[in-house]
């Protein structure tokens, strides 16, 4: 392979981003931050391959970044992986980077290995079913994940330090390739909004799946509703387990104080219609929506799980909450509908927060370097930072 300072005299650094599109969530929304945070630096020539066309593919075309989409509703895996091999041999990447699990073995197999370019992962959380029975093929497919991203992958980005952990120590991932860079967002400039002029109102964002545990957050709206009439919980997303949550509401009968929004277009509107972030997620990594709320100025009330303990200092930019009592969530939510001068500067503090630790900005610097240096040692970059 020819040297990085080769390659920088005579064209960019080609770096080529593999992920699915079929969904408009945390992944992605991370991908799209970093490809926008990717395009400052003039020396990276990017192009995104795609396996849908969705919201996703739509915000990669604002960017003016080249993509092609392999539509695999449409085509079996023999004919993506053909499709794939073609466009990474007409496109020559020096970087591959890929994005869960499937694409990560996509990429391996369309490139031979990791011979025609280096291999870069960014692991976004820990597989729900890992370690236990129940749905053998997802179990299967996750250990084949495991032993190319520890084996051949040049590169194995983790967004938290827990999870990096757990791939090191677990896994036996190498801890010269295994990498922290945490999530970013883009920074809000406008002031944070007055609040206090309608309903006081708790938000949470998300697809409805089982590890996010949105029923669990309407067992937490009935007990603190109990407590002050005053509060009102409001969920916007979709997902298989809607109807499971819509009929939790329903039990509790809390209906007239929880509304399901769906989805929403614009989720930075919602954001500034709500008081209070609340995340009840039985496990995370480094979730964007929190981010996201963070970035508009909200508190945010969180399980001590995961590496949601290296976004949030408890007390300090809102709450970590140890355990599953909603009866505690529920007191976090009543202290804050209480204390509106807690609510500010904990919303301040957040923001700060993004700001100095998870702005995309540095998220894509910190990508910008680890591409830099696999493409000139792909099996030698040792650094392996600890973000403060």
């Amino acid at each position: 392979m020819e040297s990085f300072a080769a390659m920088k005299e005579e064209r960019p650094l080609r770096v080529c981003h593999i992920a699915s599109g079929d969904l408009w969530a945390g992944a992605e929304v991370m991908n799209f931050q970093l490809l926008k945070g990717l395009k400052v630096f003039k020396d990276i020539d990017l192009s995104v391959i795609l396996l849908n066309r969705g919201r996703f593919a739509d915000e990669i075309e604002t960017l003016g970044i080249p993509m092609d989409i392999v539509d695999e509703t449409q085509l079996g895996f023999p004919r993506i992986l053909k499709s794939v091999s073609s466009l990474i041999g007409k496109k020559c990447p020096d970087i591959l980077h890929c994005h869960l699990y499937k694409l990560n073995i996509l990429a391996f197999l369309a490139s031979r290995g990791g011979r025609t370019a280096s291999l870069v992962s960014t692991q976004h959380g820990m597989p729900e079913f890992v370690g236990k029975k129940g749905d053998l093929k997802y179990f299967a497919i996750n250990r084949i994940n495991f032993f190319l991203l520890s084996r051949w992958f040049h590169g194995t980005v983790a967004v938290s330090n827990e999870i990096r952990k757990a791939l090191i120590g677990e896994y036996g991932f190498n801890e010269k390739r295994t990498f922290l860079i945490y999530n970013g967002t883009e920074k809000r400039d406008e002031p944070i909004p007055e609040r206090s002029d309608r309903d006081f109102t708790i938000g949470s964002t998300g697809r409805f799946f089982p590890v996010k545990d949105f029923p669990f957050m309407a067992k937490i709206a009935q007990d603190a509703v109990k407590m002050e009439s005053g509060i009102r919980f409001e969920v916007a997303g979709d997902g298989p387990e809607k109807d499971l949550v819509a009929e939790a509401v329903r039990r509790y009968g809390i209906e007239k104080s929880f509304l399901l929004r769906g989805f929403l277009d614009d989720v930075s509107l919602f954001y500034k219609e709500i008081d209070v972030y609340i995340n009840t997620s039985k496990h995370e990594g480094i979730p964007m929506s929190i981010l996201e709320a963070m970035a508009h100025g909200l508190p945010v009330i969180a399980p001590d799980v995961g590496g949601l303990g290296e976004i949030i200092e408890d007390g300090v930019q809102g709450f970590l909450v140890k355990g599953r009592d909603p009866q505690d969530f529920a007191d976090k939510c009543v202290r804050l509908y209480r204390d509106k001068q807690l609510r500010l500067r904990m919303g301040f503090a957040a923001r700060k927060r993004m700001e100095t630790v998870f702005s995309n900005r540095r998220m894509a610097t910190d990508y910008y370097e680890l591409y830099r240096a696999v493409a000139v040692k792909p099996f030698i970059y040792s650094e392996s930072r600890t973000l403060d």
